[in-house]
C-alpha cells in the first residue's frame, strides 16, 4: 500500500454512511449475454450518468463485460453476484456478436474502459478527486502522473498497488479511500477480483463512483504498450494482447473465445425453446 498523493488534495470524509446499494437502472436497455445485464447505451449517454451519480454521490459502481467476463460469469457464482447491480458496459467484438446472435443488433456503441474512461474525464469540467488502485508497485503513481499531465482540471491520487490479499489489507485499502473521499475510483486488479472487492469493500463511504478497469493503469503507466491504432478500429486489440503476453493470455483468448460463441450459440437455442 503506498497512500502516496500525485497531484491531489485529501478531502474530509463525507457524512454518506452504508453500503454500495444497487441503484436504479430502470432506464437502461439492459440486454443479458451469458449471465450478465449489459447496458445497451452509447458513450454520451453513459458518461451522463456516470456524472450524474457523481454530483448525487449515490455510490455507483461501473463495469464492463467482454467475452471474458461473460465466460467466468457462467462459472464462477461470486463474480457473478458482484455484477449485478452493476452499470455494465459493452466492451470488445465478443459481446457485439453476441448482441447480434442474440438480439438481431450489436450494441450502439463499444464502451472499452481504456478509452472510456479518458473520454469521461476529459468530458468532465468540473474538478474530480479521482483515486487509483491496483497493478504493480509503482504503477498506480505512473498512472496517476500521466493522469494528471493529460487532465490537469483533476487530482488524481494512487492509493495502493494491486498486491494486497485477504479481507484486513482490503479493509486497509478501504478506510484510505474513505479518508480521501474520492469522486471517482478506478480499480485495475483484473477479472474478477476488481469486481470482488468492489463488492465486498467499496460503497457510497468509499467513492462517489467506482470503476473495474483492467489494465488501464498498466496501459497509462506505460507498462504495457496497447495495439496499433489499425487494431483497435479493426477491433483486433485482443490479438495484439495476446502476442505481447502469450503465456498469461493464451487460455482467456484461444480457449476463451470458442467456447463464449458456443455458450451464446447455446443461449440462442434455449431462449428459442423456453416456452
Amino acid at each position: 500500500m503506498t497512500g502516496a498523493l500525485v497531484n491531489a488534495r485529501v478531502a474530509p470524509p463525507r457524512a454518506t454512511e452504508g453500503s454500495r446499494e444497487h441503484p436504479d437502472l430502470s432506464r437502461f436497455v439492459l440486454r443479458r449475454i451469458g449471465a450478465l445485464s449489459v447496458a445497451a447505451v452509447d458513450g454520451n449517454t453513459a458518461v451522463a450518468a456516470i456524472q450524474e451519480a457523481m454530483r448525487t454521490r449515490m455510490g455507483l459502481c461501473v463495469t464492463f463485460a467482454n467475452a471474458h467476463c461473460v465466460n467466468v460469469s457462467l462459472e464462477d457464482a461470486t463474480y457473478r453476484e458482484a455484477m449485478e447491480g452493476t452499470l455494465c458496459l459493452p466492451d470488445g467484438i465478443g459481446v457485439d456478436l453476441g448482441s447480434r446472435l442474440l438480439f438481431g443488433e450489436p450494441f450502439p456503441e463499444n464502451l472499452n474502459g481504456t478509452d472510456f474512461v479518458p473520454r469521461l474525464l476529459d468530458a468532465t469540467a468540473e474538478p474530480l478527486r479521482v483515486a487509483l488502485v491496483g497493478g504493480e508497485p509503482g504503477v498506480a503513481e505512473q498512472a496517476a502522473i500521466r493522469f494528471g499531465e493529460r487532465f490537469a482540471q483533476h487530482r488524481f491520487t494512487a492509493v495502493s498497488h494491486g498486491y494486497f490479499d485477504g479481507d484486513d489489507q482490503a479493509e486497509g485499502v478501504a478506510a484510505l479511500l474513505r479518508a480521501l473521499s474520492p469522486d471517482l475510483l478506478l480499480v485495475g486488479l483484473g477479472v474478477p477480483r476488481q469486481e470482488l472487492f468492489l463488492r465486498r469493500h467499496v460503497g457510497a463511504r468509499e467513492a462517489s463512483v467506482a470503476m473495474g478497469v483492467g489494465a488501464l493503469l498498466d496501459f497509462t503507466a506505460g507498462k504495457v504498450v496497447r495495439a496499433p491504432p489499425l487494431m483497435r478500429r479493426l477491433r483486433v486489440e485482443w490479438v495484439w494482447r495476446l502476442m505481447q503476453e502469450p503465456r498469461r493470455l493464451a487460455r482467456r483468448y484461444l480457449r476463451g473465445n470458442p467456447a463464449f460463441l458456443l455458450r451464446v450459440a447455446r443461449q440462442k437455442i434455449m431462449r428459442r425453446t423456453s416456452p
